[in-house]
């Protein structure tokens, strides 16, 4: 799916009267997914000849596309650099997997912490892929009670 088809699903949105940066509608997720040690085994870019013959988590492949078939966005977010794109965009065919777009160069190392004015939802994948289900979970925010 391209830029514009993927525009065509944005609301427009406003705050206070003023028009804000468009928003997915309701139940609609974006989904950012990463790529090596979560939907398949973990390569390092410094070692890229193996990429194309990374094993797929077959339970990866099946919810991401069952997400894909509801109308989700389906992204990889990845550290695998531009020079890896099409070893990527191969192994990925290869395998079946549907997607919108890839995002190259995520930095390395995890730990992220990610801060942006939309609604951001974080889930650490530890070696099963499933539906997503609601928990409660202490979270670090900004105190944005103070002045």
């Amino acid at each position: 799916m391209i830029t514009e088809e993927l525009d065509k699903k944005l609301v427009a949105a406003s705050e206070n009267g003023q028009t804000i940066s468009p928003v997915l509608p309701e139940g609609v997720k974006n989904y950012l997914i990463d790529i090596d040690g979560t939907i398949c085994d973990d390569i390092p870019n410094e070692e890229p000849e193996r990429m194309l013959t990374a094993q797929v988590y077959p339970d990866a492949l099946k919810t991401l596309n069952k997400w894909y078939d509801e109308g989700h966005i389906i992204f990889f977010f990845t550290s695998r650099t531009e020079e890896h794109r099409a070893y990527t965009e191969t192994w990925l065919k290869q395998h079946g997997f549907k997607y919108h777009g890839m995002i190259m160069g995520k930095p390395r190392g995890g730990n992220y912490h990610w801060i942006d004015n939309h609604l951001v939802k974080a889930t650490r994948y530890k070696g099963k892929f499933t539906d997503l289900v609601d928990k409660e979970v202490t979270i670090q925010v900004f105190d944005d009670e103070q002045e």
